[in-house]
């Protein structure tokens, strides 16, 4: 059962991505691209967590499926102090 569950909040964090992504490209408003690009992060975090517990349990993958949700946070604080009006 929780496998299902961190599938479904990688998923969930890809479709955020996507349709973030998507209104960005025909809206062109900063806010919505630095928005996605989080979201990417967020569901690489998911699909590492997945990836760490469920797929090789022994190995503690903590730091590496921790860098992509830093490194997602980082890239929407830049854009929302950089692109802020």
């Amino acid at each position: 059962m929780e496998s299902l569950v961190y599938l479904l909040c990688a998923a969930t964090s890809c479709a955020c991505a996507v349709l973030l992504l998507r209104a960005y490209r025909h809206s062109g408003a900063r806010l919505l691209f630095w928005s996605g690009l989080c979201f990417v992060g967020l569901a690489l975090n998911n699909i590492l967590l997945f990836v760490d517990l469920e797929l090789v349990p022994q190995t503690d993958l903590f730091l590496v499926r921790s860098l992509p949700a830093l490194i997602g946070l980082l890239l929407l604080i830049f854009g929302l102090i950089w692109d802020g009006e």
